[in-house]
């Protein structure tokens, strides 16, 4: 295949060409579980973390300038394709903002690896990727040590959730359990206070105060929290609503309830 010299020195840029095989997604690793982010945070982000392990790079001329200029030197050659061999890779609908990546999963800390103090939040089967990539995005901002989730009934950290995080992925952990109610009582062991998020409770949360070590726990939209996961939380709370709408987005709700909680608010 003919290169040209395009970008940060001694690095070699795949020059745009017919779409064909080359733009087809590639086979996942041994394992299966190769990971594609895309969009500008997303890509960005997880090119500048030295713990991503990479493996292909799309990117459109105008989105390989901007990468040179605010980035530099990159970890990975990128390929330059046209925008319209990532619609066909990810669908015409994904605002991939000229980049495409392929690259392994995070590893995900276990439970006991997580700081005695530290503020964490706990996903109680919320599905939709969009929801769980915003939740990432607002926890990252507001400095959570990770996020404690189930292997089943739970989106995996690929494509949509990974663009609705917005790079969120590369600095809050996900932590995988099996049982998300053994994990609470195992986070209460260690001294956490397990804070449960429900519309119906009858303790406002701007009555808690800040907590450390604390667990936020989030039910999905509708269903809410299932009765085990209620039974081991310490206290289950209410987001105060003043207006004739007394429900919201369960990404809006863990902003809320994180700044609430926040220590020296």
């Amino acid at each position: 295949m003919t290169t040209r010299r395009d970008g940060p020195p001694g690095r070699q840029t795949r020059r745009p060409g017919p779409q064909g095989d080359r733009f087809r997604p590639r086979p996942n690793g041994p394992e299966g579980d190769r990971v594609v982010l895309y969009g500008w945070h997303p890509v960005a982000q997880a090119l500048a973390n030295d713990g991503r392990r990479l493996h292909r790079l799309l990117a459109t001329e105008n989105a390989m300038l901007r990468l040179t200029e605010e980035i530099g030197q990159l970890r990975i050659d990128p390929e330059l394709v046209r925008p319209s061999a990532i619609n066909a890779l990810l669908g015409p609908d994904a605002v991939h903002q000229g980049l495409y990546l392929e690259a392994d999963p995070l590893p995900g800390p276990d439970l006991d690896d997580l700081p005695d103090d530290a503020l964490l939040l706990a996903l109680d089967q919320i599905t939709d990727p969009h929801n769980v990539g915003a939740i990432v995005r607002t926890a990252a901002a507001f400095g959570v040590a990770g996020i404690v989730t189930t292997a089943r009934h739970s989106p995996s950290a690929t494509g949509v959730l990974a663009k609705s995080a917005s790079g969120g992925l590369e600095h809050v952990p996900l932590v995988i359990v099996r049982n998300l109610s053994e994990a609470l009582i195992d986070l209460g062991e260690r001294g956490f206070t397990r804070i449960g998020l429900d519309s119906e409770a009858d303790t406002d949360l701007d009555t808690i105060g800040p907590k450390r070590p604390a667990v936020i726990v989030l039910g999905a939209e509708g269903k809410g929290l299932r009765q085990r996961t209620r039974e081991n939380c310490d206290v289950l709370a209410r987001i105060p609503f003043r207006g004739e709408i007394r429900s919201i987005n369960v990404s809006n709700a863990a902003a809320i309830t994180l700044y609430a909680l926040s220590v020296g608010r």
